[in-house]
């Protein structure tokens, strides 16, 4: 009797049609089966990506600037530097041939002497009249 009994259950179990198992809704889920984007979704989206892009352009471009700045403040930089040792340099070698001895010894190439007697001050009166 047991047998009877099974082979009545087994084609009651074997009608019931089995549903398919429903994927959990995720974004995985809804990427891979194309009802994420849709042509509705994807233009209620296109202001989003519109504002993304033109973040994404300011960045770069700021970036750009950035760049060009630092550049040129290096170059200010080096162009100051080789100035300081130029004006430096300059000053060393003012200093050096304005010297009374240096001075003295350029006059005499040209035939002038220096003067041994010290400088006499000369004094006019005024008429009071």
């Amino acid at each position: 009797m047991q047998n009877t009994l099974r082979d009545d259950l087994e084609p009651k179990l074997k009608e019931v049609p089995k549903e398919p198992k429903a994927l959990p809704r995720n974004f995985f889920t809804l990427l891979l089966k194309g009802d994420f984007i849709t042509e509705k979704t994807a233009i209620s989206w296109l202001p989003y990506f519109v504002f993304l892009g033109g973040i994404a352009m300011a960045y770069i471009t700021n970036r750009h600037f950035a760049e060009r700045n630092i550049r040129e403040i290096d170059k200010a930089n080096k162009d100051l530097k080789e100035l300081r040792w130029e004006y430096m340099t300059t000053k060393a070698e003012l200093m050096f041939l304005s010297k009374q001895t240096e001075v003295a010894a350029r006059a005499e190439k040209i035939g002038l002497k220096e003067s041994i007697e010290p400088p006499k001050k000369i004094v006019i009166q005024e008429n009071e009249n």
